[in-house]
């Protein structure tokens, strides 16, 4: 459980949040300049807030009124910002256990072989940072972070300064983190691909304020908050399960509440849950079901929505059985086949667009 409400001035900046979230991952997501690092840093202790309170678990790590502000070496709160920022000197064993050192032994929980074995660095822990890929040195400062034995783990950006394939690499590490150990963890970034493939709960920050708590797929999926989530990266979030692996043509069929989805071969076992992000500029509409096209997944919906007009463009919010998604058409496009709430469609989804950066397992 994670309860913040605070607000705090920093310079000319004011910052004014408040959110209570319950589960494994909680994204902080927000264009840059939203507050989302002063946020953590203030979970953190590295700030100190005017007014308010912040508990974890319920244990109290900072109350103004009650002139309660525990000394961030005292919050059990590990830290992983988007530079590594290991010891140049220390060899990883030694950056491992630097913050464990901190920790009293009948606090020490999480013991060394273990972070080891879950972050792959056992071939590693004799070499020194320098001799690190980037990859290498963020799996370092997770594991540094997680013996020091935290209640909480933060992480800031910790993915800004990799390129495509550490951050895969890195998003699989965490994912394995979040399904072994079961530290809540508060990762921030202004990514939507990273937030919606980790993230359970969003809190969802514009200008130092909240503007909206909930389930990714729930937050992510609404048309008025648009100029907050990104309109170019705008899309839902389906949550599915995997039904079938086809060898032969290398592709996986997912079940969700609202029928199938066919995508490109996906390393998971049948009954696996997945978490697929659909961008609104991958789904096109037609009101008559299609015979022949190359296109895998024709889905019957229903016009739930028509967003506003941004130039010659609009988002059709649709309801798919259960589940929802968005489709980006022109205007022109709109008028023409008379796109109407209530209107009965069919949803055209290509099964390239849904590659291994759209798909994650929870």
């Amino acid at each position: 459980m994670i309860d913040v409400d605070i607000e705090q001035r920093l310079g000319s900046f004011e910052l004014a949040v408040a959110f209570v979230a319950e589960a494994p991952i909680v994204g902080l997501f927000g264009r840059s300049g939203a507050g989302k690092s002063s946020v953590v840093n203030a979970i953190a202790g590295i700030t100190k807030p005017n007014r308010g309170v912040i508990r974890i678990n319920n244990v109290t790590l900072f109350d103004a009124e009650k002139g309660i502000d525990v000394a961030p070496e005292k919050r059990r709160v590990g830290y992983v910002f988007q530079d590594s920022l290991l010891f140049p000197h220390l060899d990883v064993e030694s950056n491992l256990l630097y913050g464990q050192r901190l920790r009293h032994a009948n606090e020490r929980v999480i013991d060394e072989a273990r972070v080891v074995d879950l972050l792959g660095l056992g071939s590693l822990l004799r070499r020194k940072p320098r001799a690190l890929s980037g990859g290498e040195k963020q799996r370092v400062a997770i594991g540094r972070a997680l013996l020091a034995q935290p209640r909480i783990l933060l992480m800031d950006e910790p993915l800004a300064s990799l390129d495509i394939p550490r951050k895969t690499e890195i998003l699989d590490y965490i994912e394995r983190l979040r399904d072994e150990l079961h530290i809540p963890i508060v990762y921030v970034s202004h990514s939507v691909a990273e937030i919606t493939r980790l993230a359970d709960t969003i809190v969802l920050l514009s200008d130092g304020k909240c503007l909206a708590v909930g389930d990714v797929e729930d937050v992510m999926g609404r048309l008025d908050l648009r100029p907050a989530t990104g309109r170019y990266e705008a899309g839902a979030i389906v949550n599915a399960h995997v039904k079938a692996q086809d060898a032969d043509d290398q592709l996986t069929v997912l079940a969700f509440d609202g029928g199938e989805l066919v995508v490109p071969h996906l390393a998971a076992s049948v009954g696996d849950r997945v978490r697929a992000r659909i961008r609104a500029r991958d789904v096109s509409l037609t009101l008559d079901k299609p015979d022949s096209i190359s296109v895998l997944n024709v889905l019957p919906a229903r016009v739930a929505a028509i967003g506003e007009d941004v130039g010659p463009v609009v988002d059709v919010e649709l309801a798919v059985g259960g589940a929802k998604l968005i489709a980006r058409i022109t205007r022109r496009s709109q008028q023409r086949l008379q796109i109407r709430p209530g209107q009965e469609v069919y949803a055209l989804v290509k099964a390239v667009s849904l590659d291994h950066r759209s798909v994650g397992y929870f």
